[in-house]
């Protein structure tokens, strides 16, 4: 479940990303900057993987590297390290580290905390100025 998500998030696949979750879940990106709400249905999550055609086009190539699946006591919960690697429109890379605790039952991911670092996601995506420009908007 959880190498389809990633696998599938670098891929640009994100119409078939919502069916691996349950119709009523509890997603949360604790380190998103500026803060985002909790994902807690399907369609909630249908609408932050649709990215628009526009803004795919620009984003960078991205590859999923140095997997790191812990082992855990409670069969539902998944833990994983990972990052994401872009490829930059120069052809260098740069990798965003990336941390997951997943509850997956019957087959479908309930519950998710994904910790993503959020500044080297913008440098990576060529964003920086949009995170300083939500930085000053929570400053002032």
């Amino acid at each position: 479940m959880f190498l389809r998500l990633v696998h599938g998030v670098a891929d640009g696949n994100s119409s078939e990303l919502p069916d691996l979750y349950g119709e009523v879940t509890d997603v949360r990106h604790p380190m998103a900057t500026p803060e985002s709400e909790p994902l807690t249905s399907r369609r909630a999550l249908r609408e932050h993987f649709t990215v628009p055609p526009e803004m795919r086009e620009s984003l960078p190539k991205r590859s999923v590297v140095d997997v790191v699946v812990h082992e855990t006591v409670d069969p539902e919960v998944i833990v994983a390290e990972f990052a994401y690697e872009f490829t930059l429109p120069d052809d260098s890379r740069s990798k965003v580290p990336c941390v997951f605790v997943m509850r997956v039952r019957d087959g479908q991911i309930i519950e998710s905390r994904d910790y993503i670092d959020p500044i080297r996601t913008y440098t990576a995506r060529g964003d920086l100025d949009r995170l300083l420009a939500s930085l000053r908007k929570g400053v002032s």
